[in-house]
């Protein structure tokens, strides 16, 4: 086989541009492959974002991907891609640890759903990426692996928990699977500025998460699995090849991705709001997202500012905390609430609980009414989507900060305009959660610290493509990924 491309013209390429090459026997996944590990071995080791890497299997794939074009076989649109996967998906006879030590011989016996989905579309799989325990903090770290860098300041955190966004950024891996329940695509996408994708809640099944134990298959309440990449064009890729039913469900149930709404920018009715008295955006982030609106306006998108009617933050927002702290109570002994509870009471920290539901014990009905509540705050943001088809609002209000690995209630993140708590970035991610909505994220720029800075775009229930779309949209006026220095 003669190729015609040399790798390095790819490595920060896109997953769809790579696929295309593969294809067309520009380029073999082999070569591809064996330069992206090359890759690794070079970066890795600061970066510290591929904790298992599964080279050998990695090649054999590609090689075997490479026979089967030669056969005039297509396995699918990733055909011979290397990808990465965040260690709390598992892979069939591969240590999947989840960050945490009671895990760290963990190896399952069968892939997760949505691995199992990434092979069948023709992924080669190149390891696992680095999470926080238990997948629960704005960075990546934890005592098996250590912690993972942001290629654009290795100082700085590149978010979590779905660290992968380190090797999508710094050009190892072409997309990376990841989770997001605390914005932890977006989040890491916003800081590291690359596209995310959250989907509608359970649009891909969340079969082989790890934890809960083997064999579960959770319908969830808020949190889901998605992407990372460096263009829309592979958000949409993946979320096609990622959704649908799973196993039982799909005895009975076919899904299919809804068209985006717009055919140009023009097209699109848009609701925006870049700042919130509940929790102001720092002046760096803010500038940049600004600049960003101007150019969509002048572009002849229809903006319009302002929370949607019926839409109130600091109440979907609580809503959303509670929600999520029944979450979180899950994952502990089932004492844990009560032993909190009593300490607090001992240092007159008792209130402090309150934001997470834990001031004192949940009977099943405050429980059952917070859930109505989110399927309450949905219902009012489909009303806005009859007559909009987007809305967009900050990620966070801080960009990429520095490593902090202090005790979570003692972090405090410096803003030009002073400190703020820790917990804070909770909000903007808060709204497309808890309603179970789609939400994308674009890069849109960089802070005058060089940091990158992404705009979250919330679209309607079930219909990806639309915040999709605008993702890429907004990317032909404002620019898109960018490579960090040095890689």
């Amino acid at each position: 086989m003669t190729t015609t491309l040399d790798p390095k013209d790819l490595h920060f390429a896109s997953a769809s541009d790579a696929a295309r090459a593969i294809r067309q026997g520009d380029i073999s996944s082999v070569e591809l492959t064996t330069y992206l590990l090359e890759r690794i071995h070079r970066y890795n080791p600061s970066l510290n974002v591929i904790v298992t890497l599964l080279e050998e299997d990695a090649i054999k794939k590609a090689a075997a991907a490479d026979a089967a074009l030669a056969r005039k076989e297509w396995w699918g649109p990733l055909h011979g891609v290397p990808v990465t996967i965040k260690d709390t998906f598992a892979i069939a006879d591969v240590r999947t640890t989840a960050g945490a030590q009671f895990l760290s011989e963990y190896i399952p016996s069968e892939d997760a759903a949505a691995v199992a989905k990434l092979r069948k579309a023709g992924a080669i799989l190149l390891g696992h990426t680095n999470v926080p325990w238990p997948a629960a903090d704005w960075q990546t770290y934890n005592t098996i692996f250590g912690t993972t860098n942001n290629p654009w300041d290795l100082t700085r955190t590149p978010g979590g928990s779905t660290g992968g966004a380190a090797a999508v950024a710094a050009g190892l891996s072409f997309l990376s699977l990841g989770t997001d329940l605390g914005g932890s695509i977006r989040v890491p996408s916003h800081f590291c500025g690359l596209y995310g994708h959250k989907p509608t809640l359970n649009l891909i099944p969340y079969r082989g998460q790890v934890p809960p134990p083997p064999g579960v298959a959770p319908q969830e309440d808020m949190s889901v699995a998605g992407v990372l990449g460096r263009s829309a064009e592979d958000l949409k890729t993946a979320i096609e090849v990622l959704g649908g039913p799973d196993k039982d469900e799909a005895i009975a149930y076919r899904w299919t991705l809804p068209p985006a709404r717009g055919k140009q920018l023009s097209d699109y009715r848009i609701g925006f709001v870049l700042d919130d008295l509940n929790c102001p955006v720092s002046s760096s982030v803010r500038q940049v997202l600004a600049a960003a609106i101007d150019l969509i306006r002048a572009s002849g998108a229809h903006l319009a500012e302002g929370w949607p009617t019926g839409v109130n933050p600091l109440e979907q927002y609580r809503t959303y905390r509670f929600n999520l702290s029944g979450y979180f109570e899950s994952l502990f002994p089932d004492d844990t609430p009560e032993k909190m509870r009593e300490r607090a009471k001992q240092d007159g920290s008792l209130d402090a609980l309150e934001a997470w539901g834990w001031k004192e014990p949940q009977p099943y009905q405050r429980c059952k009414s917070a859930s109505y509540a989110r399927l309450q705050a949905r219902s009012v943001w489909q009303e806005f989507f009859k007559s909009h088809d987007a809305f967009l609002l900050p990620v966070s209000f801080v960009p990429a900060f520095l490593h902090d690995h202090s005790q979570l209630k003692s972090r405090i993140l410096s803003t030009p305009e002073g400190p703020r708590a820790y917990e804070d970035l909770l909000f903007w991610i808060s709204f497309a959660t808890m309603t179970g909505l789609p939400a994308s994220v674009a890069p849109v720029g960089l802070t005058a610290e060089n940091l990158p800075v992404g705009i979250q775009i919330i679209g309607p229930y079930l219909e990806d493509a639309t915040p999709i779309d605008l993702a890429a949209k907004i990317t032909s006026v404002v620019g898109g990924f960018r490579q960090p220095e040095g890689y």
